[in-house]
């Protein structure tokens, strides 16, 4: 049968913790290497709806790509969010492995896919990796034709299923070389004003960042943490389910984005 070292090891090859983030917290969180697992789910956060789902469905590891926990913790108990889903999965021996930063950056990671789904060309990292420099953070490349930054949102939304963008910048402005960065990566403005991006496709970005793209002449088009993200944890499922075909992988179904336009 399966181990949770098995599937570390893939992850690490896929996935190399290397390539993380120096503040963030990633690999085998809870658990046991040695632990044997039949069925594996993915998720984007770890919830106490997404850990229930993983305990009711007998998950015997939890690949979420948001750490948990994320920060060092003086204690954990059920009054807290995090401690009551780390408690809970925990009395039913559930594995939780993270590759976050890990898996925004590898060589078919987040943003890879991403920059691939929108159909970006002559892609390359936006801050390549000092070892391996075809790796590294967030993504660049150029579109087919010229497009105005409302074209470009609209593909965008078209792409990722979603119904609303938020964007910063004229709508006429011209874009053709754009810049990628899954979730929370608006702190890359300069690399890709540096790489000479018209516009940077985000997750989410602060208002000063949007203030200071908009000085630049950078178009800004934000599409949601959640948006940004998710469909590669979906891919991920299916990554690992072809890797490991004697046992059941599915991304959590029960995950969906926690912000709403009302």
């Amino acid at each position: 049968m399966l181990t949770v070292g098995q599937v570390v090891d893939f992850l690490e090859s896929f996935a190399p913790s290397r390539l993380a983030e120096d503040w963030d917290n990633v690999g085998l969180l809870v658990g046991s290497l040695e632990r044997r697992v039949r069925k594996i789910m993915t998720c984007l956060t770890l919830t106490e709806r997404t850990a229930g789902e993983a305990v009711e469905r007998e998950a015997g590891l939890v690949i979420a790509h948001h750490p948990l926990p994320f920060r060092p913790q003086r204690r954990w108990t059920t009054d807290t969010p995090a401690g009551k889903v780390l408690w809970d999965l925990a009395a039913t021996r559930v594995c939780v492995y993270s590759p976050h930063t890990a898996f925004d950056s590898a060589s078919r990671g987040i943003n890879q896919l991403l920059a691939e789904k929108i159909g970006l060309q002559d892609i390359r990292p936006l801050v390549p990796d000092a070892e391996t420099p075809e790796l590294g953070v967030g993504r660049q490349g150029t579109l087919p034709a010229e497009l105005s930054l409302l074209e470009c949102a609209q593909l965008v939304k078209n792409v990722l299923g979603i119904k609303y963008a938020r964007a910063a910048g004229s709508p006429q402005m011209p874009i053709q070389r754009l810049a990628v960065g899954c979730g929370a990566a608006d702190d890359l403005l300069d690399a890709a004003a540096a790489a000479g991006c018209q516009a940077f496709l985000v997750g989410e970005a602060r208002f000063h960042t949007c203030l200071d793209a908009e000085f630049r002449g950078i178009g800004m088009l934000m599409v949601g943490h959640y948006a940004s993200e998710r469909f590669a944890v979906e891919h991920l499922a299916s990554v690992l389910q072809e890797q490991f075909p004697q046992v059941e992988v599915w991304p959590a179904d029960t995950e969906d984005d926690p912000i709403r336009w009302m």
